[in-house]
């Protein structure tokens, strides 16, 4: 969410869109689709935009607006011939998610995942509060609604009591109405390919998306094109979809990297349930021609954020990785969670800042590495990218917005 906080005539502009486009709304007939999560919400919506806009005129959210502005901004562009209207609902404070039901009166809801984000203090202050406050979006569903909720996640499951609309399950169980074989699962540095079975039809999917955590999104996105399209149609059009998918700038996208390297991106958002996809996928990619490298900096807005660094120390600890970047005082306690596991010592080391980094990388990076680099929006770790290169950076703050340096192109 943006720190943006208008004042005077402009507080009073923002009051009467909202007001304006609430009206607006209610006089138009739209097929309205929230999606909601602590991760995969904006693949999410990205991917059922895709999927929705080959059935009729469809809009969606700007990616990179705070969402609180973003609802009205996107209700007041439907027009009479707008078929279907995606909102990808982000909340950081206790209570914004009624502001956006305002105006937003879904008939379908995604619920892609809940992590520990933004428990902090400033923010919504607990894991319970996180929950009550996405749930939101499944409790006003009316009865004839869907909500298609990720069942491998169990705070997500929990949320089928409340709600009176049709609950669709997706997951890894063959028993959910949607769900995909995690053992069948390839990756390659130009994409994944895997098996999913769609209610009882089983297909396989290639995707450049890069990552198996991208079939809950892929599975969630199907759930909701199923129900405007018959299904022999909706499953040959979703293959022919999603193959052509290209994956978003910074979340998990792959990039030609400084020194001759490959850069897996995935610096634009860091939780723990993100950064533990993330180094799996690094791990699992099917890559032979140079050495992997994890460069991961600080999660940020965690309720217990030594606890939560610490345990990315246990994903690491199974995983085959060559050598291990941490950036910032919080990622010291994954390295002491390492080292306490009997990981080598040789293999880790340690940067203070993205400077530091960078000058780290040059001697470690050799061509044809691939090299993973994630952690927090806004200690803006992109920066390292920049000075490999040679370029200048704007700023030398460890907390950088992501429009300083270059991010915000990164993202467009």
């Amino acid at each position: 969410m943006s720190t943006y906080q208008p004042t005077g005539i402009k507080k009073l502009f923002h009051r009467l869109r909202r007001a304006a486009a609430g009206k607006w709304l209610s006089f138009l007939h739209v097929n309205q689709i929230a999606i909601t999560g602590s991760q995969g919400k904006t693949h999410a919506t990205y991917i059922l935009y895709e999927l929705l806009k080959q059935l009729g005129n469809t809009l969606r959210t700007d990616i990179n607006l705070d969402t609180l502005y973003n609802v009205p901004i996107t209700a007041m562009k439907v027009l009479p011939w707008t078929k279907f209207v995606i909102w990808e609902l982000g909340i950081d404070k206790i209570g914004e998610m009624n502001v956006h039901l305002e105006i937003v009166k879904p008939e379908v809801s995604i619920m892609t995942g809940i992590s520990s984000v933004h428990t902090d203090e400033q923010h919504l202050k607990s894991l319970a509060n996180v929950i009550k406050e996405k749930r939101r979006i499944i409790e006003v569903l009316p009865k004839k609604g869907h909500a298609i909720l990720n069942f491998d996640d169990q705070n997500v499951r929990a949320m089928r009591s409340h709600t009176l609309a049709q609950v669709l399950s997706y997951g890894t169980d063959k028993k959910y109405d949607f769900s995909f074989d995690k053992k069948s699962i390839k990756l390659t540095i130009e994409g994944t390919t895997g098996t999913m079975n769609l209610k009882g039809t089983t297909i396989t999917i290639s995707t450049p998306l890069l990552g198996a955590y991208h079939f809950y999104n892929l599975l969630a996105g199907y759930a909701a094109f199923s129900l405007f399209i018959r299904k022999k149609n909706g499953i040959w059009l979703f293959q022919e979809v999603v193959k052509d998918l290209k994956p978003l700038r910074g979340r998990m996208s792959i990039e030609k990297g400084p020194m001759n390297t490959i850069l897996l991106n995935d610096s634009l958002r860091a939780n723990p349930a993100s950064t533990e996809a993330g180094l799996e996928t690094l791990d699992k990619i099917d890559y032979k021609k140079g050495r992997k490298i994890a460069v991961i900096g600080e999660m940020g807005e965690l309720a217990n954020a030594k606890k939560d660094h610490a345990e990315t120390g246990n994903v690491i600890a199974r995983l085959t990785l060559d050598y291990l970047v941490c950036i910032g005082p919080l990622r010291k306690n994954t390295i002491e969670r390492l080292w306490a596991m009997g990981y080598p010592k040789e293999n880790i080391f340690y940067a203070s800042d993205v400077f530091q980094a960078a000058d780290i990388l040059k001697n470690l990076l050799k061509p044809g590495d691939l090299w993973y680099l994630k952690g927090s929006l806004l200690r803006n770790y992109k920066r390292i990218v920049h000075l490999l290169n040679g370029e200048e950076v704007c700023c030398r703050e460890v907390v950088c917005p992501y429009n300083h340096c270059g991010y915000d192109k990164a993202i467009k």
